[in-house]
Parts: C-alpha cells; structure tokens; sequence
C-alpha cells in the first residue's frame, strides 16, 4: 500500500509540469501600415496630377502652391491690406465647393455668410489653412487634394469618399482678436 501511493505521489509530481504558455500570434502590422502608406502617396500623386491638368487648362491664371499643398489663384486680390487672419481673430467669410471637373456640389448662396473663429471652430484643413493667406476684400480659387477636403469619409452627403475640391472663398472682413490689438 506504501508502495501505490508513493507511486501515485511521484507521478503526481512528474505530471505537474505547470502550465504552458502560450505564444502569441504573430501579425504583420508593418506590412498594413506600409501598405497604407503606399496607397495613401499614389492617391495623392493621382490628385497632384489632376490639379495640374485644372491649372494647365486653366492657363490663363497664375497659380500659387501653399505650404500646405492647396494651389491657389486671386480673383480679387487687395494690394492696400497688410494683415492677414491671425489665431482668434474673427472672419467674416463666404466659400463654395467645386468638383475639380467645375461641377457645383454647395453654392454660396447656400453655405451663406459665416463668421469663422481662426483656428477655434471645426472647418474642413484646406478651408482653415486658406482663409489665413487672404487678406480682407480678397477672393481667390483654392484646389485642395482629398486630404485637404473632407478625405475618405467624405462629407456624408454630397461629397464622396477621396474626392480632391475646388472652392473658391472671399475673406469679407477680419476682425482683430482683442490680444492682437
């Protein structure tokens, strides 16, 4: 009887080996990221040379390229202003959106007038970046690449999914921040 339980003892003891542990899954997420990299630099290239087709189509005026990738031209451009929209300041402003094809997707009569807090108020990138190199009484046309527009969701409405803009926008009057001042 000794020797039984001995035996169950010791193989008892061999038997707990303890716990494996288990390895984890390996995922690539390299591979996904680059690839979305990759997709993301071939789709701005794509929109890159659709704006430059508008721009040679367009040849009559002088495009200008923004830091921020928008190009740009004046159809009213104000030679006496100096200052141009600073963080806080007030902006009184009126815009519309274009397809690149000229395509009307909102007019200005129904965007309206809107008063726009620089760099406090949730405006698309492209429309937040231009309003700040226009002067007060100056009007230009901006193409902006999807990023720059609504990007891959669109606006869920009249704007699809990566679809690069056209709009033009008039900076009807700035109004100092009261810092600035």
């Amino acid at each position: 009887m000794k020797h039984i339980i001995f035996i169950l003892l010791l193989i008892g003891l061999i038997s707990c080996d303890g716990p494996t542990p288990r390895h984890p899954v390996k995922r690539k997420t390299e591979n996904s990221i680059q690839t979305s990299i990759e997709r993301s630099k071939k789709l701005l290239a794509h929109e890159e040379a659709l704006m430059k087709q508008v721009i040679a189509i367009d040849s009559t005026k002088r495009y200008i390229q923004s830091d921020t990738g928008s190009w740009y031209h004046y159809n009213k451009k104000n030679t006496t202003a100096v200052y141009t929209p600073q963080p806080d300041d007030l902006v009184t402003l009126t815009y519309n959106i274009l397809s690149l094809s000229n395509d009307t997707i909102y007019k200005m009569e129904d965007i309206g007038i809107l008063k726009y807090k620089v760099d406090k108020q949730d405006l698309f990138p492209g429309l937040r970046n231009s309003i700040k190199l226009l002067k007060e009484n100056e009007t230009a046309t901006f193409l902006f690449p999807s990023s720059l527009g609504y990007g891959y969701p669109g606006d869920s409405d009249k704007i699809g999914i990566n679809m690069p803009l056209k709009s033009t926008i008039a900076v009807l009057k700035i109004e100092k921040a009261k810092d600035s001042l």
